[in-house]
């Protein structure tokens, strides 16, 4: 049985047990593992402990039926809580705030089942890799999440020389598309390396590219956030206005989605972000909300924008020693303000300091305008909206992160994000004055 199957039918399991005692060991002795190795399978696929994923499931489905109506101390002593102030306790810690006042803010709450990716089996991932004509049995190593915390789970390194990809149809095709355009473009990208029979990429159940790997590797936090964290922040801008000039050059080939950034934002995440506030406290000011709306709202309008690589995180961009060797990881390319790139490369080195590298963040920031405007010159209406942009970045990855239970940990490690920034706003709007 694959991983995905194993874990399906305990989250099934799980979800009609909830009201009866469920234990690691049981769910162990059903997919005919050992409870060690159980354990690591389920934080491996899931993203949480056995134990931290029961209990929100019974919060979440207690919740749900106390919000219908039912009588409060009844609900949550079926769902194994000894007294509701044990109940109480448990949601206040995973959710910020009281029930009432979380249903107070959400209205209701509907329980909803984690999505679980598919995951392969070194033998299987062996046996995949025969219609290549490479090297027999070679290593093969998970890539991880940027937040270093769970696998990807359609992305692996190969001895060390190779990257062996699945993924959709549509997202492979683009992204082979863009990789062959880029490297005709005089960028190093990562060609397909042919099967045996001489196809670009391995067409079945599912669909496997593999490509030798780009050479260098992300730059170190160390290195981010040391004392030459402006000159990295400039070759960081740079390159990423270099990789702009080749993208658009190419744009008209490549069939990508086109999106409207401040609708997405005030349709969606701001509304989000706005009950966030109130459920975890963030005591952001309602003057805030508005003045985005306004803002915002009349420059976007004015903001370049042409196909991006829309996930340059500091993961997705490498270096040769001290000079960025190249891009990976097009997945999410899609036609949007090219301001976007620059901010989110920004964003993401953010999220991996800690409170004491924040004040260095924003030389880093400025380090990356200024290498981008050097390269490409930003626009007024582009400097006049780096702060919004970077709030329409956290504020989409906020709603984004806290949707999704395997990401509560970078839901909040994002409203802080937020918090910070909002609190910097003079110092982010007054970098090129």
């Amino acid at each position: 049985m694959q991983y995905p199957e194993v874990i399906k039918t305990a989250l099934e399991y799980i979800e009609q047990n909830l009201k009866t005692d469920i234990t690691a060991e049981e769910l162990a002795q059903m997919a005919n593992y050992s409870t060690y190795h159980y354990y690591r399978l389920f934080s491996y696929v899931v993203g949480s402990s056995i134990s931290g994923y029961i209990l929100k499931r019974r919060l979440d489905h207690a919740l749900a039926e106390i919000a219908g109506g039912r009588k409060a101390i009844d609900v949550v002593l079926e769902y194994g809580f000894d007294t509701y102030a044990g109940f109480y306790k448990a949601f206040v810690k995973m959710y910020g705030c009281s029930p009432r006042k979380y249903l107070s803010i959400y209205k209701e709450h509907k329980p909803k089942m984690p999505e679980v990716v598919n995951m392969y089996t070194k033998k299987e991932l062996q046996n995949i890799l025969e219609n290549w004509d490479i090297e027999k049995n070679l290593p093969i190593s998970d890539i991880y999440l940027m937040d270093g915390s769970r696998v990807t789970g359609n992305l692996w390194t190969v001895g060390n020389d190779y990257i062996l990809k699945t993924g959709k149809r549509e997202v492979i095709m683009k992204t082979l598309k863009i990789s062959k355009a880029l490297y005709n473009q005089g960028f190093s990208s990562s060609l397909p390396i042919l099967t045996k029979t001489g196809e670009e990429y391995l067409d079945g159940k599912d669909i496997f590219i593999l490509t030798r790997g780009i050479k260098g590797n992300p730059l170190s936090r160390t290195h981010r956030f040391g004392d030459n964290r402006i000159k990295f922040g400039e070759k960081y801008g740079r390159s990423i206005a270099l990789l702009h000039k080749a993208l658009k050059t190419i744009q008209k080939d490549i069939t990508a989605d086109e999106v409207n950034l401040y609708e997405n934002v005030i349709v969606w995440a701001l509304p989000n972000v706005k009950k966030q506030n109130n459920q975890w406290d963030m005591n952001i000011n309602d003057s805030f909300f508005d003045d985005y709306v306004e803002s915002f709202g009349r420059l976007y309008s004015k903001l370049p924008n042409q196909l991006i690589h829309r996930d340059p995180n500091p993961s997705n961009i490498l270096f040769d020693g001290d000079e960025v060797s190249g891009f990976i990881d097009f997945d999410l390319s899609e036609i949007n303000i090219r301001l976007w790139d620059v901010c989110y490369c920004a964003t993401g080195i953010l999220s991996e300091g800690n409170a004491e590298a924040y004040e260095k963040w924003l030389e880093i920031l400025k380090g990356i305008l200024y290498g981008y405007d050097q390269e490409s010159k930003l626009t007024k209406e582009e400097k006049d909206g780096v702060f919004y942009v970077i709030c329409s970045i956290q504020m989409i990855c906020i709603a984004f992160f806290q949707s999704n239970d395997m990401y509560q940990d970078l839901a909040k490690t994002n409203r802080q994000m937020l918090k910070f920034i909002i609190d910097n706003k003079d110092k982010i709007i007054n970098i090129f004055k």
